[in-house]
């Protein structure tokens, strides 16, 4: 009868071990060396627990239900014991379900054998240490409590005498886990009279006085297992469940959903706007930096002062802004620029974070890839923006893009709570306390502990508009399973998936692209000015907008205003009067004021009406009565200004700083070349190096590859092979397997190099089988079965007569040859 799981593994069809490492690929990586070292790693600890972590409840009860019912004399169970266990309660589940999650245990080998023998792979046991959580029989733990325990009758006298308080204390470790704190000294007698001033038991729920835990204790129903802890034995906390069977409620599906779906039309009109309004605040907050740039704390991050700054920017409070900078840094649009002259440290010191070379083609993309980007950077990156403001363990503030605020997990939290919300019925909206329920029926060894970090996703998928009303919008549902499709990809260890990119909209952009009012390519110039754009502008009209006017507001119309200063900008970038009349002739849908005009021309008329050259710099300009007032102007006494001729001032400093000084006064010059012609560009912005995204690494650090059926197979063939070989090299005679003999004298070779080659060159005659020893170039020892072909130039070759393959040996590697019998 199969005993080990190593021997069961040996015994399956190849097509049964691909599935095995089909559903637990960690087992693949490395490839195990034979079956023996794969049964090891599937009986591993770390490989165990990546199983249960998998598991629904109802599926982790009937393993519960499995380890509870082993027999103690050789740790079997049958698939009738289960069943048996598992239908005792009130509520009792069908059969048929209990058996499908019999057969999934069974197909992960966390059960292995035959249905009337099934064995619990090893490590359930330390992974998970109390089944169904009831503690251990009463014989591992007190014998005196073991003899209580042996005379049913007996034990249901004492339970029914026990006081309630001691009750109550013995229903909440039946209700698992069966372990409790006491207090130092809440086990010893108490003084007489004293009994009112003990201190709480158990800090599991605590108990008014001592007295019950003492009272448990020497009525022999709790058993003390350590100075300060005590535990219900298994045959108590059994009858304690009496009337809700052994392993406690079973639901054998997800619990329901009370919300009726909405109208989903309604839920992606919602999550689109909101999306809408996350790409102008982003743009708002990287426009911020790229003005007034923020600098990177000694420690780590972005400092609270700086993110105060932004958010009143933004008009959003601090967690917001900082959910969209993580989001921005995360997608790539943001980065860390080195000071010139300072010294780079490890944590950035001397250091400013701002927009990087992407954000530029970011802006000039589609509001809906823009979402895209910041979508699928916020679902892939692997740091929890909600810890921003909350201290670390040693008291400081985590601020934004520290390390503190970095969780492997995070990838794969936001993934399992949008999957609840995507296997709903579409445009379902449960309510947060409700896709907890779920998370925690589906995977409970997962879920339990995180329920801050899941209500953060919740709330931050609906601040990014993945979400609309509560429900999963139909993009958003689009967005996750794209990026779990590009996971998949990215787990290829090989890279042998193609990654075809077609360069059209992906269908979260088309999807969206749809929500979203179209994109427009004009405005509305009113009386005073203001520039009103009907809708999104198009990326080229957005680029215009920002160098002719300022923004004023935005929403589903955004404001702009033309001024002297915005004019005089566009003149410094390039234009001319003429082109900004054609621009906004071009533009505008109603006729362009006459007010407005007259700026353009008045600004231009005066637009380089000095020149500024470099001395240290000059100023120079036809008009006399311009220069003297500059002269005279007491805001430019700092540039000590000198005139040099009736048309010529010059200064000892620099021709940027005196430009900046002379705008800074409300005049417009305009720099120029050595020839006397003008420059005009348009100011340069400093950008960080660019980032790669994190949608372009795998979701998961712990992820392992999926491979499909055919390589599987492969990697079954090659661990039959290192079976093969194993099998082969512990049938070896000893003295090709050794290498050397022991004698007396000590030790010496067991044949000689001339020995050896004779039977190697006897063995090429007769195409006989040999098995030779010899030193591998890591010093090792070894043997293998061969067939010799031929022998020369120091070499031997010859047919490996397990994998049919030819191999080369050096001669003097060779340390034993012996024939086959």
């Amino acid at each position: 009868m199969t005993t080990s799981l190593a021997d069961h593994l040996r015994a399956l069809p190849d097509e049964s071990l691909a599935a095995l490492l089909q559903l637990r690929p960690d087992l693949v990586v490395p490839v195990p060396a034979d079956v023996s070292a794969l049964a090891t790693r599937a009986e591993s600890r770390v490989s165990v627990a990546r199983a249960l972590d998998g598991l629904d409840q109802f599926t982790l009860q009937i393993l519960d239900a499995a380890r509870l019912t082993r027999d103690p004399a050789d740790a079997t169970t049958s698939t009738e014991a289960v069943l048996a266990t598992a239908t005792a309660g009130p509520h009792p589940p069908a059969p048929t379900a209990v058996r499908r999650a019999v057969d999934k245990l069974r197909a992960l080998f966390l059960l292995y054998g035959p249905e009337h023998a099934l064995r619990v792979a090893a490590s359930v046991d330390e992974v998970s240490s109390y089944p169904a959580g009831l503690g251990r029989p009463a014989a591992e733990l007190d014998p005196r409590t073991a003899a209580l325990c042996a005379d049913p009758a007996k034990l249901r006298r004492t339970l029914l005498s026990a006081p309630p308080s001691a009750r109550a204390i013995l229903d909440r470790l039946a209700a698992g886990p069966p372990v409790g704190s006491v207090p130092p000294g809440a086990l010893r007698a108490p003084a007489l009279g004293a009994e009112d001033d003990l201190p709480p038991d158990l800090t599991n729920g605590g108990a008014p006085t001592g007295s019950p835990v003492r009272w448990l204790v020497d009525a022999g129903l709790l058993v003390p297992v350590s100075a300060g802890t005590v535990e219900l034995p298994r045959e108590v906390g059994l009858l304690l469940r009496r009337d809700s069977g052994p392993l406690g409620p079973l639901r054998t599906s997800p619990p329901p959903v009370a919300a009726a779906p909405r109208e989903a039309k309604v839920v992606d009109s919602a999550g689109a706007g909101q999306a809408m309004e996350v790409v102008r605040h982003t743009e708002a907050l990287l426009e911020a930096l790229a003005a007034e740039p923020a600098p990177v704390l000694r420690s780590g991050g972005v400092g609270v002062r700086d993110l105060r700054r932004l958010a009143r920017v933004v008009g959003q409070d601090e967690s917001t802004t900082a959910l969209l900078f993580e989001v921005a840094y995360a997608g790539g649009l943001v980065g860390e620029l080195d000071l010139p002259g300072a010294t780079t440290t490890r944590h950035g010191a001397d250091q400013q974070v701002l927009p990087t070379g992407g954000y530029e083609v970011w802006r000039a993309v589609s509001l809906a890839h823009r979402w895209e980007q910041l979508g699928r950077a916020w679902l892939t990156m692997s740091r929890q923006a909600g810890l921003v403001g909350q201290r670390d363990e040693r008291d400081r503030p985590i601020s934004v893009l520290s390390a503190e605020a970095e969780r492997a997990g995070a990838p794969a939290a936001r993934r399992a709570v949008l999957g609840v919300l995507a296997d709903l019925e579409p445009a379902t909206a449960p309510t947060p306390e409700e896709v907890l329920e779920l998370l925690d029926w589906r995977a409970p060894r997962r879920s339990r502990g995180r329920e801050t970090a899941h209500r953060e996703v919740l709330a931050e998928a609906a601040q990014l508009g993945v979400t609309g009303l509560g429900a999963l919008t139909s993009y958003g549902r689009l967005l996750l399973a794209d990026v779990t499709e590009a996971d998949e990809r990215a787990a290829d260890p090989l890279g042998l998936h193609a990654d075809v990119e077609s360069g059209d909209p992906s269908s979260t952009v088309r999807a969206l692209d749809a929500l979203l009012p179209a994109p427009v390519d004009h405005f509305l110039v009113q009386a005073d000015l203001s520039v009103v754009v009907p809708g999104p502008p198009d990326p080229a009209l957005a680029a215009e907008l920002d160098v002719v006017a300022e923004h004023e507001s935005a929403g589903g119309a955004s404001v702009h205003r033309v001024t002297t200063a915005s004019v005089r900008r566009a003149l410094d970038a390039g234009y001319t009067a003429e082109d900004l009349h054609a621009l906004f002739r071009r533009r505008s849908r109603t006729p362009v004021p006459q007010g407005l005009t007259y700026m353009v021309d008045d600004v231009a008329r005066k637009h380089g009406g000095l020149r500024v050259g470099s001395a240290g710099g000059y100023v120079r300009s036809d008009d006399e009565a311009l220069l003297a007032e500059v002269l005279a102007d007491r805001r430019l006494e700092s540039l000590a200004f000198r005139r040099l001729a009736p048309t010529v001032l010059v200064t000892p400093y620099q021709v940027g700083r005196m430009l900046t000084a002379l705008r800074d006064a409300g005049y417009a010059p305009v720099p120029e070349d050595a020839s006397g012609a003008a420059v005009l560009s348009r100011p340069k912005t400093r950008r960080a190096p660019a980032r790669v995204p994190v949608t372009t690494r795998s979701l998961d650090p712990l992820a392992t590859p999926k491979l499909s059926t055919p390589r599987l197979l492969g990697v079954v063939e090659q661990i039959r092979r290192g079976e093969a070989a194993a099998r082969a090299a512990r049938r070896a005679p000893a003295v090709v397997r050794g290498g050397a003999v022991r004698t007396a004298a000590g030790p010496m070779p067991a044949h000689s190099h001339s020995d050896a080659l004779a039977v190697l060159q006897q063995a090429v005659r007769d195409k006989a089988l040999v098995w030779v020893g010899y030193v591998d170039a890591h010093g090792a020892t070894a043997s293998r079965l061969l067939r010799p072909v031929s022998i020369g130039a120091g070499y031997l070759r010859a047919e490996d007569d397990r994998t049919e393959m030819l191999h080369t040996f050096a001669l003097h590697r060779i340390t034993a040859a012996v024939r086959e019998e």
